[in-house]
């Protein structure tokens, strides 16, 4: 299926490390756990939850074709790729979505086929190294590893540690890194209240990391370490004219060195220039996390395109887009939305009156960051381009 580049980002590739096991908690990155894994213990005990033979032999390819057992005749209601492999060793750069993709016509269907194994800790997560490996189950399609599929074989724990932020990422990190730099959202009561930079030590018109800075609006119970933003747009909801928020760009850290009105800080690291005029809020420590599973989004929830992050009018794949939903209207990160094109507007060559033509399928979308009125997604197929106040909505398996 053809991809719409528009003006993308360039798609880098993280490389992560280490092999292990998967996991379904959230984790924190740098934090470390300990991780049953799996050590074979005799081959005469009973079998696995997942008991069904692998199709065919399993060997060192990784392109096989996976085929449905002849007597596996009822519709499973998941599409499988025509060439799924049988056997897949994951690899360094690899993300979970572009793992999905091997095996799924629909990528967003992976928690039908995955094996989640509750013997183990946080079995979403999937390492370099993981050998994944499909299997009949239950008349299903099922994805395990490899150990896990082996039906003749008791598994005993094993204790290994291994860092959780060497699992693979959802989707990729530097398609959003840039954005996950650049943006906060804040609301206006937020950036009301927020205390503001009045001026510099020097008689300079903006300041950079090192410079001394006066601030106003502080109050003497202020502690620890500020955030110098600039104010960007404002996110109003499309349908009801509500403000969501704006969107608010950091520009440095600012450390403060005395109270007073005005207090004195300096700026111990900057990413753009410091205006007077800029507020100050607190630091927000780096809370995002890339493991997540795609799952398609509730199908009451209806979203609309606000923005597009870097302001391009087309929308093409790897773009960062900006939606009217929030944590209270139940968005989580991971959900898969369709994007769909506005229909135009043509006019009837015999009534001489507009019409608008329907919606068409333009791509599809993963939510990665959810705030309270808004969230953030990354377009990860673009069949064509996209527009602001395009409309998401659930996708349904077969029919884009």
């Amino acid at each position: 299926m053809p991809q719409y580049n528009g003006s993308a980002l360039k798609l880098g590739i993280v490389a992560t490390a280490l092999w292990g096991a998967v996991g379904c908690t959230t984790p924190q990155y740098g934090q470390r756990q300990i991780i049953a894994a799996a050590a074979p213990e005799s081959t005469a005990m009973a079998a696995t939850p997942m008991a069904d033979e692998p199709i065919g032999t399993i060997t060192a390819a990784t392109d096989q074709p996976a085929q449905r057992p002849a007597d596996s005749a009822a519709d499973t209601g998941v599409n499988l790729q025509p060439d799924a492999p049988l056997r897949y060793v994951v690899q360094r750069g690899d993300t979970l979505w572009g793992i999905s993709q091997r095996y799924l016509i629909e990528p967003w269907q992976w928690p039908q086929i995955w094996y989640v194994n509750d013997q183990v800790a946080n079995p979403h997560l999937i390492y370099p190294g993981d050998v994944l490996t499909l299997v009949w189950h239950q008349n299903r399609p099922t994805v395990v590893r490899a150990a896990e599929a082996l039906p003749t074989e008791h598994w005993s724990p094993k204790l290994r540690e291994s860092a959780l932020e060497a699992a693979v990422p959802t989707i990729p990190l530097d398609a959003i890194r840039d954005f996950l730099r650049r943006i906060r959202v804040a609301s206006a009561d937020e950036i009301k209240r927020a205390p503001y930079v009045l001026g510099f030590a020097d008689p300079h018109l903006i300041e950079g990391a090192g410079a001394q800075i006066y601030v106003r609006g502080l109050g003497d119970a202020a502690h620890g370490e500020f955030e110098a933003v600039h104010i960007g747009e404002q996110y109003l909801d499309p349908d009801s004219g509500k403000s969501l928020g704006w969107a608010v760009i950091p520009a440095a850290n600012v450390a403060l060195l005395a109270h007073g009105d005005p207090a004195t800080a300096y700026i111990s690291r900057s990413e753009r220039e410091v205006r007077a005029g800029d507020r100050l809020l607190p630091a927000q420590p780096d809370r995002y996390t890339a493991h997540f599973y795609p799952r398609p989004a509730p199908a009451a929830l209806s979203a609309r395109i606000l923005s597009v992050f870097e302001g391009n009018t087309h929308i093409g794949q790897y773009q960062v887009i900006a939606l009217n939903l929030g944590q209270p209207d139940g968005l989580e990160a991971g959900h898969v939305f369709n994007v769909m094109q506005s229909g135009r507007h043509t006019r009837d060559p015999l009534t001489g009156k507009a019409v608008q033509l329907p919606e068409l399928y333009a791509g599809q979308a993963m939510v990665f960051k959810v705030e309270s009125q808004v969230s953030f997604a990354l377009v990860l197929h673009a069949q064509r381009e996209m527009h602001r106040l395009d409309r998401l909505r659930s996708p349904v398996a077969g029919a884009p």
